[in-house]
């Protein structure tokens, strides 16, 4: 294993420069920013010695907050990629009930700007013990359309033990297979008088894991099969333009996306087609990667993010995957890395009511025959499938 992907140095690192939360389960263990809104930083199956899971921003981590001068003419005006291997954010992105367009500006990437509640604001340290660390915070929103969200958020993240990972993928495994997993229960609050209502705009959770891409590496999703006049498209492929062929394996049931790092594209699974939970599988580390949510009523929908005026507001995405790379020829790419996300529905709270989306994230390494059966139980293929797909 390359020495400089190792937990342990990422972790001295990080704790370099921010305050730092290690929440631990035997070898396993996490990496937290109270700073960075209690962002699981980077994970992993050994303290010791054990690999990094998570893509840091190193450049952008050791230069901090920028004052207001350093920040003109930067990426750091409009966002702080620290990185991170799962993150709170909040949707919609863009749309007319956009949280990241301010409501006379048009759909362009000068104007997009991340909310300081998710970029710039630390959360609080409300409790922690040696496995759950618990945040709070409080801020208020204007969306595009100039509706005030006031709003309550927290968010408890809790490291897995063996016999709860096995019991959330219902597989047993061996000690051949190393593991890490997490589960972040994130809630929102409507703390106004007003009720939210989808006329003027929704929010939603929405949680982003960065992780460090290889040229092995394929992001694997399950769907169900069905018609589209039933179930909706497929996928949604085309956030940044039509996603290449050599990029994207749509099959009948499941599909199969690059994680390399080298292309910037992005998929969508819609609520009907989702089977909750998407995956990702590094050759190279012989490293699975699953993440899951709660599935839940979503009467309001789910925030479409799309950057234009919208016809169907709430008929967005609830798990996402993006590869990094380079957004146009001779500009450099942000990471690389490439991302598994998932959102909660649209959020139409009254007064003091409060949405939930819980999300576990696992990483299992170790023995590829073994993880072979993990990967046909979870994600309904074995590892030999997920090798031979993109193969052109």
């Amino acid at each position: 294993m390359n020495k400089a992907n190792h937990f342990s140095k990422d972790l001295n690192f990080l704790k370099a420069h921010t305050n730092i939360i290690v929440l631990q389960e035997g070898e396993s263990a996490l990496a937290i920013a109270p700073q960075f809104q209690g962002r699981v930083m980077t994970s992993t199956t050994s303290v010791s010695e054990g690999p990094s899971f998570g893509w840091i921003n190193k450049k952008v981590v050791e230069a901090g907050f920028l004052s207001e001068e350093e920040r003109k003419g930067r990426l750091e005006n409009q966002i702080y990629v620290f990185g991170g291997e799962e993150r709170f954010w909040l949707g919609p992105e863009g749309g007319q009930f956009s949280l990241f367009f301010k409501p006379e500006d048009d759909f362009e990437f000068s104007n997009w700007k991340t909310p300081a509640v998710i970029d710039t604001e630390a959360f609080t340290l409300v409790s922690k013990t040696n496995n759950t660390a618990t945040f709070e915070h409080q801020c208020e929103l204007v969306n595009k359309s100039g509706a005030v969200f006031k709003m309550r958020i927290g968010r408890s993240i809790s490291i897995l033990n063996k016999a709860s990972i096995q019991q959330i993928i219902n597989k047993t495994f061996s000690d051949n297979i190393a593991f890490v997993g997490y589960q972040t229960n994130n809630k929102i609050t409507n703390i106004g008088k007003k009720p939210w209502l989808p006329d003027t705009g929704l929010p939603s959770i929405w949680l982003l894991g960065m992780y460090k891409p290889s040229p092995e590496t394929t992001i694997v999703i399950p769907f169900k099969a069905g018609e589209d006049d039933d179930l909706g498209p497929k996928v949604n492929d085309t956030y940044f333009g039509k996603v290449p062929e050599a990029y994207l394996e749509v099959n009948e049931d499941v599909l199969y996306f690059k994680g390399d790092g080298t292309k910037r594209s992005k998929i969508g699974i819609n609520s009907k087609r989702s089977k909750g939970i998407a995956g990702s599988y590094d050759a190279v580390g012989k490293v699975l990667t699953l993440v899951t949510y709660n599935a839940q009523d979503a009467s309001n929908g789910y925030v479409n993010s799309a950057w234009e005026y919208q016809d169907e507001p709430y008929a967005g995405d609830v798990i996402n995957a993006y590869n990094d790379g380079a957004p146009e020829p001779g500009v450099a790419p942000m990471g690389p890395f490439y991302e598994l996300e998932t959102s909660s529905p649209a959020a139409a709270l009254k007064p003091n009511e409060t949405m939930v989306h819980i999300q576990t994230t696992i990483h299992l390494q170790g023995d590829e025959d073994e993880l072979s059966a993990i990967t046909e139980a979870t994600l309904g293929v074995r590892v030999d499938a997920i090798l031979k797909s993109l193969e052109g």
